[in-house]
């Protein structure tokens, strides 16, 4: 008997996108058809300004495409938007410093309407996933950069989306905090089983998270290539040091000097 098919949670078909400029157009993105399945960690790689981000805010309707198609749980960007269908973790955590963690992390379902007591709940639960729990009456200016940012993917979970949209949640952190909220993403990711696309400049932190890695060529972006990674999901950092680890490593290494273009 054959296997079902996977379900796509979001699909993009010939997607490109030109930003209209006072001197010239800047073509960000050109053709790129993505495909990603439910439970899938997939990971968006290439060089500074290649069309990462832009790509996973055409899937969130923050940026509009000029050509192509897009899909978020079969419905449109926009719509899915509106349905609160995906949860955005930013790249820096944009939390309210007037309002403590809980009512941070409250936010979205204080705008929905939700009741005081369901929101409280939510919010504990939430906080407790990312190991924040007796934080709850702290203030943002109170907690580190890592907290911070554990505090704004809490929020992002706290209506229970999925698929959840992460733009290099880490990238502006140390070594050390980006290695400990690595190993926690990846727990989180085993305990809810949600789709995520994560935006990275980072090969190991791709290869370490990812069940797919997507190569991207410099401007405009395309997608040369995506990388099976099937490393055990229950993995840890001493990985990182293992000839199956550094061969996946080699492999997205070899992709992006490929696709690299001197010519700019």
């Amino acid at each position: 008997m054959t296997a079902p098919e996977a379900h796509p949670v979001i699909e993009t078909d010939k997607l490109s996108l030109t930003f209209q400029t006072r001197d010239s157009p800047v073509f960000a993105l050109s053709d790129v058809s993505l495909r990603v399945d439910r439970g899938d960690f997939v990971s968006l790689i290439g060089p500074s300004g290649c069309g990462k981000t832009t790509l996973l805010r055409a899937i969130a309707d923050l940026e509009q495409p000029t050509a192509g198609r897009t899909a978020v749980e079969g419905v449109s960007p926009r719509e899915a938007r509106m349905r609160r269908i995906y949860g955005y973790v930013f790249h820096a955590p944009v939390l309210y410093p007037w309002r403590t963690v809980q009512r941070n992390v409250a936010m979205p379902l204080e705008i929905m309407g939700v009741s005081r007591a369901e929101r409280q709940e939510r919010a504990k639960r939430y906080l407790e996933l990312v190991n924040l729990t007796g934080f709850e009456r702290k203030f943002p200016w109170q907690l580190s950069g890592g907290m911070q940012q554990r505090v704004s993917i809490a929020r992002a979970l706290s209506f229970e989306p999925d698929p959840l949209l992460m733009d290099e949640p880490f990238g502006a952190l140390d070594e050390i905090t980006r290695d400990h909220l690595n190993e926690q993403l990846l727990r989180l990711w085993e305990r809810t089983g949600k789709t995520v696309v994560f935006v990275t400049h980072a090969i190991p932190e791709a290869v370490f998270l990812s069940s797919r890695i997507v190569v991207m060529s410099p401007r405009p972006g395309r997608i040369i290539g995506a990388i099976d990674c099937d490393l055990p999901r229950d993995r840890t950092l001493d990985i990182r040091e293992t000839p199956e680890f550094l061969k996946i490593a080699l492999r997205i290494r070899q992709g992006l000097r490929a696709g690299h273009s001197y010519d700019d």
